[in-house]
């Protein structure tokens, strides 16, 4: 074994430790704290791969923005943990065979000899100019675009579905139709009154009635 192999296995050991105070930690808080270290030592992963610009963006968009706003959310809501917690170990043998058989997916998908495992050896010295953001742009539109579509496909019906789920009719809201302010004119808007002008009485005759 190599250096890189210890370290490999190092951050793997630490990535399934954080995973699974993910789901164990009985603070939302912690959990969010874990979930980030999972993040970093996965990142790291990637930079043992040679793929330094999905490190870079695993931490940028997930440890930067998603964490932070999801850190938010949780110390903003008022969370009941005992009722959060309730059903845990109920959910329990139902999660772990579907989590023993994704690992068996995973294994039988990356042990073939078309990807993965079989054909993995010894990543090839790249010349200076290469970058992998542009071969991860040209393998993701070129030998792997229907995927990517249909990736994109799904994320898109994933956000519709939660914006007609979350969407309630209040009378109090104020709605505004883009079509009506595109079409309204001076007229509708603007009214010109005519008001007689005030003239201040004189001085005079404020004393004699005084």
């Amino acid at each position: 074994m190599i250096f890189q192999d210890y370290v490999f296995y190092s951050l793997a050991l630490i990535l399934l430790f954080a995973g699974l105070r993910v789901i164990t930690a009985r603070n939302p808080v912690h959990a969010a704290l874990f979930l980030v270290l999972a993040f970093f030592t996965a990142a790291g992963i990637w930079l043992l791969l040679e793929a330094e610009f999905l490190a870079i963006a695993l931490v940028l968009v997930y440890v930067g923005a998603v964490m932070v706003l999801f850190l938010f959310v949780v110390m903003m809501l008022d969370i009941n943990l005992d009722k959060l917690r309730e059903g845990f170990w109920d959910y329990l043998p139902m999660a772990g065979f579907i989590g023993v058989l994704m690992a068996a997916e995973m294994v039988m998908i990356l042990g073939t000899k078309h990807f993965g495992l079989a054909r993995i050896s010894a990543p090839k010295p790249h010349a200076a100019d290469y970058s992998n953001t542009a071969e991860l742009g040209r393998q993701l539109y070129t030998d792997y675009l229907m995927p990517f579509e249909l990736a994109a496909v799904v994320l898109l019906v994933a956000i519709v579905a939660a914006i007609a789920l979350t969407l309630r009719d209040r009378k109090d809201s104020k709605f505004i139709n883009p079509a009506d302010q595109v079409r309204v004119k001076r007229a509708d808007r603007i009214r010109m009154v005519s008001m007689p002008a005030e003239v201040e009485a004189p001085a005079e005759t404020e004393k004699a009635k005084s």
